[in-house]
């Protein structure tokens, strides 16, 4: 039978691997790597074996949201374990990456996807300020929220931010960063966001902090942003993925627009790690359909040459994957300590997405899959002079 062959298949993987992993079949049957797995694959009925037909992390993590297959283990080693098994016969397959249209609308309809979900699902497993982006871990042992907190000064000092300096943030979130900015730097911020629920959570911040005078927040989309009052500094933290290649152009040449020349930009963002447009198949299928619709990536030397096109000057290129996989760790281990509220507010399939999502893209980080940079760049004065310090040390100094 086709079933007996594919099962002998995963069977000699398994032992000839030595993978501490046990497959529980459907009619309570075990095929197991080593007598003591760490962890176990349920599969839910027969035809839940045509995941090892053609093995991809996609395919197996719509699988679990749909309650096809369950896994049960410590979610490090589910991710650590399973992905060898699943990424096929050749793990550097490379595949190329979609292109979208971004127009405003389906823009707005992609971020409100994603951050719509609910101010109180992400507060689930956020660190207290909702930075829903890469934290930056001074130590390994540092907790989630003051990586965070260091992840905001982390910029802050990095564009030399000064009292009374305006800054624009363009992807706002929740509004961390601009409230920050303004408390603690002095700076007066305006932030943009596309989505609904992220602007009305900042605006009652406002309000509560009484910050009317100091911090602004727009329901807008960047190409909007008026550009009669050029800003001091501009930030972009975990927004440019939406973006999109072909707009990187008009994206960094607004940015340039909105700047005063001697200004200051960081641009944060996720990359890919293989050029000309191409990635591993790192289940970036279920991302694309489930999590992040019309997100696209590219080569960080991309990035690079559009802001230079652009008129920029690149001051600083910094990597921080390891940083985000550690980030993406603490993200999920919360999520599952939170499991029971966040079925409550999502029901089930989302919670197992969200879940999936955030472990498979810690793993993917961890590997090296994927990279994130923050990338410092100034428009330089007329007589192409810079303002900036010569060196790194005001960004280390206490």
């Amino acid at each position: 039978m086709v079933q007996d062959k594919i099962l002998a298949n995963v069977a000699t993987r398994l032992k000839n691997h030595g993978l501490p992993v046990a497959i529980k079949l459907w009619n309570g049957a075990i095929v197991k790597g080593v007598a003591h797995p760490k962890i176990t694959l349920a599969l839910n009925s027969p035809a839940s074996l045509k995941l090892f037909l053609q093995p991809n992390l996609s395919a197996l993590a719509e699988s679990y949201l749909k309650q096809e297959i369950d896994v049960d283990g410590e979610i490090r080693d589910v991710m650590r374990l399973l992905a060898p098994l699943f990424r096929g016969a050749n793990p550097d397959r490379w595949q190329p990456f979609k292109l979208f249209s971004h127009t405003k609308s389906r823009d707005r309809q992609a971020i409100r996807h994603h951050y719509d979900v609910s101010n109180e699902f992400y507060a689930l497993w956020l660190d207290a300020q909702r930075i829903y982006s890469c934290a930056y871990f001074k130590t390994p042992d540092d907790t989630l929220d003051a990586a965070q907190e260091q992840k905001v000064d982390h910029i802050c000092k990095k564009l030399v931010l000064k009292s009374g300096e305006r800054l624009l943030d363009i992807g706002c979130g929740w509004g961390a960063l601009i409230f920050r900015a303004a408390e603690k730097y002095g700076a007066r911020c305006e932030g943009i966001t596309l989505s609904e629920q992220q602007h009305a959570f900042v605006q009652e911040e406002i309000d509560r902090r009484g910050l009317h005078d100091q911090v602004k927040v727009r329901l807008e989309d960047y190409r909007d942003v008026a550009e009669d009052q050029p800003f001091d500094k501009i930030v972009s933290v975990g927004m440019f993925e939406h973006v999109g290649v072909r707009l990187l152009p008009t994206y960094f040449a607004k940015i340039h627009r909105l700047l005063k020349p001697g200004g200051v930009v960081m641009n944060h963002g996720i990359t890919r790690v293989g050029l000309d447009g191409q990635s591993p198949s790192s289940g970036s299928a279920f991302i694309e359909k489930y999590i992040f619709p019309d997100g696209e990536l590219t080569h960080v030397s991309h990035v690079i040459e559009e802001m230079v096109r652009q008129g920029f000057e690149v001051l600083d290129v910094e990597s921080l994957r390891r940083h985000y996989a550690q980030t993406l760790w603490h993200w999920v281990t919360r999520l599952e300590g939170q499991q029971e509220r966040a079925r409550q507010l999502v029901g089930e399939e989302k919670y197992r997405t969200w879940r999936a999502y955030l472990a498979g893209f810690a793993y993917a980080f961890e590997q090296g899959w994927n990279n994130i940079y923050q990338i410092l760049a100034i428009r330089p004065a007329a007589n192409g002079s810079i303002d900036y310090p010569m060196t790194r040390e005001h960004v280390y100094r206490s």
